[in-house]
């Protein structure tokens, strides 16, 4: 998302063997760090400091019981049959009895959610990640990551709805993803641009392997750099 995308920054110590585009993702990255800057960040501080917790909540709640439907399809993909079956769950407690994913009643009943995406997928049946690329509007990805995003949409229940009401819908994930991160901007130390990446690819590979990282991307090259920098 765009929200991940909001920093800012300068030259890295060097040249990254994920990030051979650098030069041409840190003029997205300023793009989207701008247009965050004076469009998105404002209206996400107006929510955060109106809406009630209570109606933030749900409104994550809501689009996280969307997100389980390309995360199902993609467990089905990746032959992860148990995960399904827990997914499924989760779709159908939180959709009925959850007034329509307003309530997380899964993870009440010991329903946790998890993430799956076509990237992943594609990741999985031998297709590599691929170089890191910085997304206009979007932020991090790697090509394979940014593939999936696209064959997601598709899947996307919101997907068959009208533009107005699919564009309205989007808008507000954003607004509602970025005032949740709003907090962690403090955690933001040297490069932004280096943080950012360093703390996407981590994630990512993380993901991918389902929690088990023989290395950590996050502390390799120029980041434990960067924390030295910061102590």
């Amino acid at each position: 998302m765009l929200g991940l995308a909001a920093f800012t920054g300068g030259a890295s110590a060097g040249p990254h063997e994920r990030d051979p585009y650098e030069s041409f993702n840190r003029k997205v990255f300023a793009f989207n760090t701008a247009l965050d800057d004076y469009a998105l960040r404002p209206v996400a501080v107006v929510y955060r400091d109106y809406v009630p917790d209570f109606a933030d909540k749900a409104v994550t709640n809501f689009f996280n019981n969307l997100r389980d439907v390309p995360t199902l399809a993609n467990e089905i993909l990746q032959l992860k049959h148990v995960e399904a079956a827990r997914t499924t769950a989760r779709i159908i407690f939180n959709t009925i009895y959850g007034v329509g994913g307003l309530i997380d009643v899964g993870t009440f009943f010991e329903l946790q959610g998890s993430k799956e995406d076509f990237g992943q997928t594609l990741n999985m049946y031998g297709v590599p990640q691929g170089p890191y690329v910085m997304l206009p509007l979007f932020g991090p990805a790697t090509a394979s990551d940014a593939a999936g995003k696209v064959a997601d949409a598709f899947i996307d229940p919101l997907y068959g709805l009208t533009d107005e009401v699919k564009f309205g819908l989007a808008g507000l994930k954003a607004v509602d993803v970025r005032a949740d991160i709003i907090p962690a901007e403090n955690l933001v130390v040297g490069d932004r641009y280096t943080f950012v990446r360093g703390a996407y690819l981590q994630a990512r590979d993380f993901a991918i392997m389902d929690g088990k990282v023989e290395s950590d991307p996050f502390l390799d090259d120029d980041f434990d750099d960067e924390l030295d920098d910061y102590e």
